[in-house]
């Protein structure tokens, strides 16, 4: 356990491919901790059905076509983040088993990406009246695992490079 802690800590030093490979998934750790949150997030948004039917009613502000429109939209929505959760297990299973730049360089952007429209929904939805307001407990803890995955990515990097060092050497 303590192991996987050390290879977990970007400032940590790698010296042995076993910390290299350690320190390469801790980028899949990562991914996982974002399926875990999405799922988290899809079963939240599943057993809580008047939330989303609020949510319909302020959009479509009595209008018929406008609610049907932002009821579609609901339920595509809803199949699209179970469908990016899908995607996400399967992209940290490719990580897990052979840990690639590409694919920590891309969740960096991504998340990097999501700490900034985070950081500005507060902003956005002062602007907007209908669209409800996301509080800011839930906010500042998506930034925070935000941050985390970010910082097991970046050890990830850190691990891959190794990595593929060690093995060059190896292979002379």
């Amino acid at each position: 356990m303590s192991s996987w802690l050390k290879a977990m800590n970007p400032s940590s030093p790698i010296t042995t491919e076993a910390e290299a490979e350690r320190a390469a998934r801790a980028s899949a750790i990562s991914i996982f901790i974002g399926v875990v949150v999405g799922l988290i997030g899809l079963a939240w948004t599943l057993a809580n059905p008047g939330t989303m039917q609020d949510a319909v009613a302020t959009a479509s502000q009595g209008d018929p076509a406008a609610g049907a429109m932002a009821n579609a939209s609901l339920q595509a929505g809803l199949w699209m983040a179970g469908a990016m959760v899908a995607i996400q297990l399967i992209l940290g299973v490719v990580q897990w088993r052979s840990p690639g730049k590409f694919i920590a360089i891309l969740f960096i952007v991504l998340i990097a990406l999501g700490i900034a429209m985070s950081v500005a929904a507060p902003l956005m939805t002062a602007s907007m009246p209908t669209v409800p307001i996301t509080p800011m407990w839930q906010i500042g803890l998506s930034v925070v695992i935000m941050i985390v995955q970010l910082v097991l990515h970046v050890t990830g990097l850190k691990g891959i490079k190794q990595l593929d060092r060690i093995q060059m050497e190896q292979s002379r």
